[in-house]
């Protein structure tokens, strides 16, 4: 998310066209997820390419600030990442900041953290220490997206001081293999995080997701040591030049259309294929008159890639308060295509205007002037005077809500909170070999199982449910857990089944995280068996593959004897408010109307029960009615 202005000597042709298709594939991954660019995200490893490149190029060059590693140097260095990276950044987060603390709820959770992290260019390391997860479809953080921002801020902190160093080294092409050398290994230490399952972890940690850098600080050795380039003005090395861009291109393309997987294939082999594009469209543009170059340079991509940096900043935070503002919960539950376009156009417009009125000056006039020529128009004219009030007063509320919206932050998210409180009521229930509590008096005319004949299997729904449950069916005993799919099933119930420990009647919630499939669920039938009966309980959840999940329940018990279903969706869709901001975990209310539906599946399952036998009955002598049995 590098940038240098026109007039830089850093300048190089076909980067701003780079940025423009780097910043274009992250916000299609975030803003547009069903689009075909499901890898999107490889766009940040783009820019990160860009930064090695560019930042060291521009310290390898001749400066009137001094030698190489000198005070006076690096303090004109961090001196001007300041002013290129600060103004923008204090804009977005005052601005959204104070717009989640007007809105209130879930999108509060965490700000004093967050905040914390944009400022002192920690946001990952501090996101890794709260065990944050990236790619997990909980509440959003509002400026999870400055992750890589911080990755890339602290290269610009350490590599001004190390590259002196590597500079001792002799030989240039020793220097190269160095850095090789060292990117190679930052990309087998994301890989091998990725096998123990810490993917975020991997992903979001500076040196295991340094390689991309690296690469980038190698191709500046590389092109350093050529300061001749007239050869490439050839027309047959422009064509060759075209060739290879288009490759690189290509290469970022194909990574981004790959689907992400949670393994070594993407993190880091989709990153490294988008790094090596890159680095083939960097060689291929900064040539002179390289005809790639001046294709990226066109109008449109330079206009974004010129405000790329921006634009990065605001998308994210802004998807997440339109999405929050409309639906009450964030992208964790899809993302419409309108909520989309919309998120697209604020964030274009205030990218715009923050790269017209407050980073163009700052970078112009530095803080100090800038701040002066802000004190001459308060005491300039009356006009000057109100437009240096208003930018005053702007800047005062957005702080004053900042701070608002770090001091009324929730300490978790009302999903976590409704966990929470299931998980203590689990833990707290009386072991099997106590005295269970006793049944309440069932005033219905028809019998439901006791609590103390129920096993309930389920996911985060139904552990946030478990003291409605355990209120509803005393003694019943409830094993469910955080983001478990229907795949986990089968296993459960097996070592349930194998210890003695199923009971006669089996509940099983596990819809919300995933689709079902036919065989599974053939599978956990089997596993209970025909002698006990089993209640499929629904899901309801703002995600893709619910509608899927719950015909798939219905069809599957359809016709069969001893198997029911528990329609959570239908009882819950009424009452919405009862849910958590998520849109999916039950509150205190919502959990006795979860309750409340398996009472309602066992008593309609002992109605059909009753039923059949009545069929029965009235059969004539010796011709049973047909009963469906199970496949």
């Amino acid at each position: 998310m590098t940038m240098t202005s026109q007039n830089s000597p850093a300048r190089f042709a076909g980067l701003d066209g780079l940025r423009a298709i780097a910043v274009v594939l992250v916000l299609v991954y975030h803003l547009f997820p069903g689009s075909p660019l499901r890898g999107g995200f490889v766009g940040v490893d783009v820019f990160f390419v860009i930064s090695g490149f560019l930042i060291t190029s521009l310290l390898l060059r001749p400066s009137r600030a001094g030698a190489l590693g000198s005070r006076r140097r690096l303090v004109d260095f961090w001196r001007r990442r300041a002013r290129r990276l600060l103004p923008a950044l204090a804009v977005v987060v005052t601005v959204c900041a104070t717009a989640a603390w007007v809105i209130g709820g879930d999108v509060l959770v965490g700000m004093g953290r967050q905040v914390l992290g944009s400022a002192t260019f920690s946001y990952n390391w501090l996101a890794i220490a709260d065990d944050s997860d990236y790619f997990a479809a909980t509440a959003p953080e509002l400026f999870r997206n400055f992750w890589s921002l911080a990755v890339e801020e602290q290269f610009y902190l350490v590599w001004p001081l190390l590259l002196p160093l590597i500079m001792l080294i002799p030989g240039r092409w020793s220097r190269i293999a160095l850095v090789l050398l060292l990117g190679a290994g930052s990309a087998v230490w994301m890989a091998a995080l990725v096998a123990d399952g810490d993917v975020t972890r991997a992903y979001f940690g500076t040196g295991s997701h340094a390689f991309g850098i690296l690469l980038g600080i190698a191709l500046a050795f590389v092109m350093t040591g050529v300061p001749d380039r007239s050869w490439m003005r050839t027309r047959k090395a422009r064509a060759g030049s075209l060739l290879v861009g288009l490759a690189g291109v290509g290469l970022i393309v194909l990574a981004a259309l790959r689907a992400e997987t949670p393994d070594a294939a993407t993190f880091p082999g989709a990153l490294l294929m988008a790094s090596a594009g890159s680095a083939l469209a960097i060689v291929a543009g900064i040539g002179p008159g390289s005809w790639f170059g001046r294709a990226l340079d066109a109008a449109p991509l330079k206009w974004i890639g010129d405000r790329s940096y921006g634009i990065y900043l605001w998308h994210w935070p802004v998807l997440v308060l339109v999405l929050v503002a409309t639906r009450g919960f964030g992208p964790e539950g899809g993302v419409p295509p309108l909520a989309g376009s919309v998120a697209l156009a604020i964030s274009l417009a205030a990218a715009e205007l923050s790269y017209r009125y407050v980073e163009q000056p700052l970078r112009r006039h530095g803080f100090r002037g800038s701040f002066g020529i802000l004190r001459r128009r308060m005491a300039g004219t009356p006009k000057a005077r109100m437009t240096g009030l208003a930018a005053v007063t702007i800047a005062a509320v957005m702080l004053a809500g900042t701070a608002a919206s770090i001091a009324t932050a929730p300490r978790v998210t009302s999903a976590a909170a409704a966990i929470d409180r299931g998980a203590q009521a689990v833990e707290d229930a009386p072991a099997e070999d106590d005295d269970p509590l006793p049944a309440a008096e069932d005033p219905a005319p028809i019998a439901v199982p006791a609590g103390e004949q129920i096993t309930a299997i389920g996911d985060s729904v139904m552990l946030a449910s478990a003291p409605s449950l355990m209120e509803r069916f005393p003694g019943i005993a409830v094993e469910a857990e955080v983001s478990r799919s229907v795949w986990a099933g089968p296993e459960i119930l097996r070592a349930m089944a194998d210890r003695g420990e199923l009971r006669e009647n089996v509940v099983v919630a596990l819809g919300t995280n995933g689709p079902v499939e036919r065989s599974v669920l053939q599978e956990m039938a089997q596993i209970i068996g025909r002698d006990r009966t089993l209640v499929l309980v629904n899901a309801h959840a703002p995600r893709e593959w619910i509608p899927g999940v719950n015909a798939e329940l219905s069809s599957f018990a359809r016709g069969r004897p001893g198997v029911g279903i528990a329609d959570w969706d239908a009882a819950i869709g009424a009452q919405e408010s009862l849910l958590a901001d998520d849109g999916i975990h039950p509150g205190t209310a919502g959990g006795d109307v979860f309750a409340e539906t398996v009472h309602g599946a066992f008593e309609a399952m002992e109605r059909e029960r009753i039923r059949a036998e009545e069929r029965l009955e009235l059969a004539p002598s010796g011709r049973a009615p047909r009963v469906p049995f199970p496949e």
